[in-house]
């Protein structure tokens, strides 16, 4: 728990320069508190709906070219189940209270996050985060994951062939939280790439 709220401290710390340090924004984006300050939507309903109807996205698949599409059925058939907000609370991951959306870049969403998976060690089937968007009802929508790797010497990480952002320990940042972290848009398409921070078609 403490290296989960160190880094929600450190983020709080960093925000008011996110705008200004684009070249920093894959740093900040971890447990961001959100820009604008909308608070938490309601959950989603449990539901039993069908795993496999996410693992394969006919129409968005083809814009994640280059990406392991065998890692990908993977960690959508591991977080499948997340589209429901219970399960998510079941496995572990606690709702965050502000949705982070930044103008010009995009948003992320709702960060809920497992803090007992916050560690120096990559499991691509247990993402640290997950990525929730408002409807227009006010329900949360899982629209991707995010990876949260602290760093304590290893080798950077890599999703498939794709380096993790964040290498070593970022400017702004305490030492005592030097990591990588990577965002994978696995249920709403990026139009600037599956593995980008921000999505500009995610909002609050």
């Amino acid at each position: 728990m403490a290296k989960y709220k160190l880094l929600k401290k450190e983020n709080r710390m960093i925000q008011t320069s996110l705008i200004n340090r684009l070249g920093l924004i894959a740093i900040l984006a971890i447990f961001l508190t959100g820009c604008d300050g909308n608070q938490l939507t309601s959950p989603v309903a449990d539901t039993d709906r069908n795993a496999e109807i996410y693992i394969s996205d006919s129409k968005t698949d083809k814009k994640y070219e280059g990406v392991d599409s065998d890692l990908i059925k993977l960690v959508r058939r591991a977080t499948a189940r997340y589209h429901s907000t219970t399960q998510a609370v079941r496995a572990g991951y606690e709702g965050d209270d502000h949705c982070v959306e930044v103008p010009g870049l995009g948003g992320m969403g709702y960060h809920w996050a497992n803090e007992d998976l916050v560690d120096p060690i990559f499991d691509p089937a247990n993402p640290e985060a997950l990525l929730y968007e408002p409807d227009k009802n006010g329900n949360l929508k899982l629209v991707g994951v995010e990876y949260i790797v602290i760093n304590i010497g290893q080798d950077q990480p890599h999703f498939g062939d794709h380096p993790f952002d964040i290498d070593g320990v970022p400017p702004l940042m305490a030492q005592e939280v030097p990591h990588w972290s990577l965002h994978v848009w696995l249920y709403k398409d990026n139009p600037n790439g599956m593995l980008v921070p921000f999505n500009p078609k995610v909002s609050c």
